[in-house]
């Protein structure tokens, strides 16, 4: 049994739990500071800081040799991260029992607390597990460049325990869930080998010289100082592919003969202009060879069975208004005349049978029908 020192604690005091060696701390002190109003919430404040300067103290004096000893960066993070929030949690849990808190009514309020919000903790608790995953499996790691589902390419800045944040390429944050990170396809450009391939087809005439269609394609690729143009093969798993760039014929197409070039980039990290250029190389290399670019071509023919085509002209305005058209031509069996090559009018008014004869009418002089 250890043996108990003069101010009442143990030899030993690390095999006793930390509530009986807290309890166990000189009674007459703690008396006179829990006596003082708020004394309790003061003495938790001033634990909780202590807490942060040695957890300070301790992240640089652990900080460098974790880092040399742990060769993943998300691994050594974890690490410090872990040690600074324990630091910091024990020395609370020290001012709570230096406080007079009962850690007896914590875990049993714990336990009813826990019950009711189970439910809502779920989520934040399997993040957590998944970021333990994240950490073991090394899908990624910080400085990675990857490529989400969705489209979203960026830089891996961070990897915590509960989330993953990427720096995008439009120069935008985004903090990922590790639970829903974990469900998602993730492409990796830079986990081992930084050396990417990429493809460009290029569609061209039947009647073109095919085989001097693929070489300038393989120049035109060539002569992008990002492009690699030789040396020994590329391996990938257990299949060794043409480190130059490489055209074959794909396929034949209904508007022509379909090439494909193949080529490996030396950095990932600026696909779409290394794309544009040797696309930009690939034109000016075939513009004056005896090579066509295809593209599709359409003939409309017309016959007795296609029907009548009828085009009407644009109407113009009436006295300035555009918004009066001319009336359509009259039948001339509806009592009008048609508009004719002998220049009389349809938009004359036909004349109208009120069902007098002529000599019943008025006349204009007399006023009268005699």
């Amino acid at each position: 049994m250890a043996r108990p020192d003069p101010v009442g604690l143990v030899a030993n005091p690390g095999s006793l739990p930390l509530a009986d060696w807290v309890a166990r701390l000189p009674s007459v002190p703690r008396a006179a500071l829990t006596s003082l109003p708020g004394s309790g919430l003061l003495i938790v404040l001033v634990s909780a800081a202590l807490g942060v300067l040695v957890s300070k103290f301790l992240v640089r004096l652990i900080g460098r040799p974790v880092a040399r000893r742990v060769s993943r960066q998300s691994v050594a993070q974890t690490i410090v991260r872990g040690v600074r929030v324990g630091t910091i949690l024990l020395a609370t849990l020290i001012g709570l029992g230096i406080a007079g808190f009962q850690f007896a009514d914590l875990l049993l309020g714990t336990a009813v607390f826990s019950a009711v919000i189970g439910i809502i903790l779920a989520p934040i608790v399997g993040n957590f597990i998944n970021g333990i995953f994240v950490l073991a499996d090394q899908p990624f790691e910080i400085g990675d460049m990857i490529q989400l589902e969705n489209g979203t390419t960026g830089f891996v800045e961070d990897i915590t325990i509960r989330y993953t944040k990427i720096f995008t390429l439009d120069n935008t944050f985004i903090v990922v869930p590790n639970g829903t990170m974990r469900e998602r396809d993730v492409t990796n450009y830079s986990a081992e080998d930084e050396r990417t391939r990429r493809t460009i087809d290029v569609l061209v005439t039947y009647e073109s010289d095919i085989s001097e269609a693929r070489r300038l394609i393989e120049l035109g690729a060539r002569d992008c100082d990002a492009v690699i143009d030789g040396g020994p093969d590329i391996r990938v798993g257990i299949a060794r592919y043409t480190a130059s760039p490489d055209c074959r014929l794909h396929e034949f197409g209904d508007d022509g003969v379909l090439l494909r070039l193949r080529y490996w980039v030396k950095k990932p990290y600026k696909l779409a202009k290394v794309q544009s250029d040797v696309n930009t190389l690939i034109r000016e290399r075939l513009a004056d060879a005896d090579v066509e670019m295809a593209y599709p071509h359409r003939h409309l023919i017309f016959d007795d069975t296609s029907g009548v085509a009828r085009v009407d002209g644009p109407v113009e305005p009436v006295s300035g208004d555009a918004s009066v058209e001319p009336e359509p031509a009259t039948d001339a069996a509806d009592g009008g005349t048609a508009d004719g090559a002998d220049g009389s009018t349809a938009d004359r008014p036909a004349a109208v049978d009120d069902g007098r004869d002529d000599r019943d009418r008025d006349d204009p002089v007399t006023g009268d029908g005699s």
